[in-house]
């Protein structure tokens, strides 16, 4: 990953998000660009023409805090867009030699216990990669597909564009593909040398015409909360809540837990899943003693 050209195009790209009348600037019709020029820009955020060409190229490098919230209120940057803008400048000053990856977190008996212990909610773990580090028996049973690829560790960014059976599983697919792909967009900004990433985003950029299309938008976004819709093959369709929660313990982690509408169509065949979980879980355990 280049971040001076990911600054270049992300910066690019919010520019030409941004309409003359979004920030009352009055203008005539003979434009060449779809959205503001290079100069508005600079006058919106109160600095040279010169200066934010600068930027605009990549160039980063010692800009200010002060600088980058101008330009984020000039481009009409939301929460997750200015996070991503300050990470890319973060990344982009000098520093020390970048220091030996530190090993990926383990997972904790505890965690797992707790997880074991939410017996109503399908919860989930993942990293900021999008592999699958953990989840409750409701959790597995709800992502039995994703977890049936045999590639490890199973990942929803793999599974979301690489399988087929995605398609069928996610009925929103074209929303769930644009917030995978914002989410990883936005971690590349917090750690542009991560080399499990870049192997993945190459890995999904030379096999999926569809990332690689999103991946060139530059879009970011929070993954905090929202609906779900999935189409279950052993129970249908499921409409279900989700709540994210960080987990500090384990840094890049998220915690992922769904719930349905009491009295609702889901929240019934949730039970079901719950009820087809428990019995393929306990299956497994007496094949498992009768091969001791």
């Amino acid at each position: 990953m280049d971040s001076r050209n990911d600054v270049s195009e992300f910066l690019r790209s919010r520019r030409a998000n941004v309409t003359p009348q979004q920030v009352n600037l009055i203008v005539g019709s003979n434009r060449r660009v779809p959205g503001l020029r290079r100069e508005e820009v600079a006058t919106l955020a109160s600095v040279s023409v010169d200066y934010y060409a600068r930027l605009e190229r990549g160039n980063l490098t010692g800009v200010s805090e002060e600088v980058l919230e101008a330009i984020a209120h000039a481009l009409r940057l939301d929460e997750a867009e200015t996070a991503h803008l300050f990470d890319l400048a973060r990344a982009a000053q000098p520093g020390p030699a970048r220091r030996r990856a530190a090993r990926p977190p383990e997972l904790r008996p505890s965690l797992q216990r707790f997880l074991d212990a939410v017996t109503g909610a399908p919860t989930w773990v993942r990293n900021e990669r999008m592999d699958f580090i953990a989840a409750n028996p409701l959790g597995r049973a709800l992502y039995a597909p994703l977890l049936a690829d045999p590639v490890r560790p199973a990942n929803s960014a793999r599974f979301m564009f690489l399988n087929p059976e995605a398609r069928t599983y996610f009925p929103d697919w074209d929303r769930g593909a644009d917030d995978i792909v914002a989410v990883l967009r936005g971690y590349a900004g917090r750690k542009p040398h991560d080399r499990s990433l870049s192997d993945l985003i190459g890995e999904l950029a030379t096999r999926s015409d569809e990332f690689r299309t999103r991946w060139a938008a530059h879009n970011v976004r929070f993954h905090r909360t929202g609906i779900k819709r999935i189409h279950h093959p052993v129970v249908g369709d499921l409409e279900l809540s989700y709540e994210a929660m960080e987990l500090p313990a384990n840094p890049g982690w998220t915690m992922f837990a769904y719930t349905a509408e009491p009295g609702s169509a889901s929240d019934e065949r949730l039970k079901l899943l719950a009820s087809w979980a428990a019995t393929a879980t306990s299956e497994l355990s007496a094949s498992a003693a009768l091969s001791d």
